[in-house]
């Protein structure tokens, strides 16, 4: 092999190694161009409300402070490390922020995600799956802590597969990931109970000599991950804050991200089930138990909740990565000269030259854009009236609560619905929804709320028109405002 063809060849296996840095700078400026699509859930602004409230206080809620119906009630912020990246953002660039943070978790995950699948299979298929994860995902791409903790989540299960790859224990240089991930997110518990059906995969293809050894190495892990996820300022209550919400019961399906998959319409979630159940078909896939079990979980985890579809997208590849890359071989690529001081050039030219076009274009982007939440979840005129008013407890709309705590209004009910529990949320639900319209009354002279804050299009309003003792004074196409007879302002008209 002749000197230049091999700097060729080196040329060539380093410049491949930007092929994750490209899919995450494409994945980075597509979620930067549809940015104002991330500013749509009204979490958000509680959010980052507690991220500011962290920063300004040097320290970490306990109790609720935000609603006047379980003020000191025992609460803790699973998610704090993000909320504080969002507040922080918000502060320095407004909504853009959070905008660029969501797109940076975003293209974070890309990349992972393509690095650890190009170790086993071909780059176009690694690009292709990662196209396929995002459009899965999409759904669920919001301003929320769940995306900066994605990329950790996939870097965690892509590490673990690896290590059951190759019949080893995972490193314990490993566990600072899931105090990572313990920080950032609730989400968290999966990657501890993910430890288990992983081992499995590497002590049934360890020898049989060695096959205790490694599984006690296993368990050591997951004692360490256990501990690591402790690591964080609630210590052990971040367990029981991350799991709480699962106790919510029927709740749980009135929440459209906790809601099962609905196949009343073709989606793309449905497609790729049916997909891999072709590709099990057609090229006679043969996993082994734990890999069929992981397979197992993750598809039903999508199937009982729509949030876990993502999760589903960029884990079950990682599982199948091996199987296919086995079923797929690629040629070995001859890396001789591969340090060489030509390929290092081209890599880290290549580098900085996706960085500086990132920056470039995000740059440009927003000195003409401007980033905005969606009206649907900011009642601006609805609770300007309602300041000026002066009342002081308000009946809001669940998907109101948020933007109410953003404008330092106590609220009756927002997101944090494991705070206020499933009999009181189903109780606002079933009265505001038209399935008990007799709870209503009783729950606005229970709390002695002087004025209501609804949906529009939802049945409270009208069935409040019909309830002795109230009276609309205000609407829009976002908000319905209802006060009692003896409330100021009831003479202001309607619009």
């Amino acid at each position: 092999m002749s000197l230049s063809f091999a700097n060729s060849i080196a040329i060539q296996s380093r410049a491949r190694a930007l092929l994750p840095l490209c899919v995450g700078a494409g994945t980075y400026l597509f979620f930067l161009f549809v940015g104002d699509t991330l500013l749509q859930d009204s979490d958000s602004f509680w959010q980052i409300k507690i991220g500011q409230w962290i920063l300004d206080h040097g320290a970490l809620p306990y109790t609720d402070f935000y609603s006047f119906t379980r003020p000191g009630e025992s609460w803790i912020s699973t998610s704090w490390l993000s909320q504080v990246l969002f507040a922080f953002s918000y502060a320095q660039w407004g909504w853009a922020g959070p905008v660029i943070l969501t797109a940076i978790g975003m293209a974070l995950t890309a990349a992972v995600f393509v690095h650890l699948l190009d170790a086993q299979i071909k780059a176009p298929r690694a690009v292709l799956f990662a196209m396929l994860a995002l459009l899965l995902s999409i759904h669920h791409v919001l301003a929320r802590p769940h995306i900066l903790a994605l990329p950790v989540m996939v870097a965690w299960v892509g590490l673990l597969m690896a290590a059951a790859d190759r019949r080893s224990a995972p490193s314990w240089h490993w566990l600072p990931l899931m105090a990572l991930w313990a920080n950032l997110h609730g989400g968290f518990v999966l990657g501890l109970a993910l430890i288990g059906p992983i081992s499995l995969e590497a002590v049934e293809h360890a020898e049989k000599g060695q096959r205790l050894k490694l599984f006690m190495r296993w368990v050591l892990f997951g004692v360490g991950a256990l501990i690591a996820a402790c690591c964080t300022p609630y210590g052990w209550r971040t367990l029981m804050g991350a799991t709480n919400i699962l106790s919510l019961g029927e709740l749980l399906s009135l929440i459209f991200e906790w809601m099962p998959a609905n196949f009343a319409t073709f989606t793309g979630f449905e497609g790729a089930l049916l997909g891999l159940i072709a590709l099990g078909y057609y090229r006679g896939l043969v996993l082994s138990a734990p890999r069929i079990f992981l397979i197992l979980f993750l598809t039903w985890s999508a199937l009982t909740h729509v949030r876990n579809i993502e999760a589903f997208a960029f884990l079950v590849p990682l599982v199948l990565a091996k199987p296919l890359g086995e079923m797929f071989p690629r040629p070995l690529a001859d890396t001789t000269g591969a340090d060489h001081w030509p390929a290092r050039y081209v890599t880290a030219i290549g580098a900085l030259m996706i960085v500086a076009a990132s920056w470039t274009s995000t740059s440009l982007y927003m000195g003409h854009h401007r980033f905005a939440f969606t009206m649907t979840q900011t009642p601006v005129a609805a609770v300007d009236l309602l300041e000026k008013l002066g009342v002081q407890r308000i009946f809001n709309a669940y998907q109101f609560g948020g933007y109410l705590i953003s404008r330092d209004i106590p609220v009756y009910v927002d997101g944090r619905a494991e705070l206020y529990g499933e009999k009181f949320v189903m109780d606002f639900f079933k009265a505001t929804e038209g399935k008990k319209p007799e709870l209503l009354p009783r729950l606005l002279d229970q709390y002695k709320i002087d004025a209501t804050l609804l949906v529009a299009d939802a049945p409270g309003p009208q069935i409040l028109d019909q309830l002795k003792g109230w009276k609309r004074i205000y609407a829009d196409d976002i908000a319905v405002i209802h006060v009692r007879d003896n409330a100021d302002g009831a003479a202001l008209p309607s619009k």
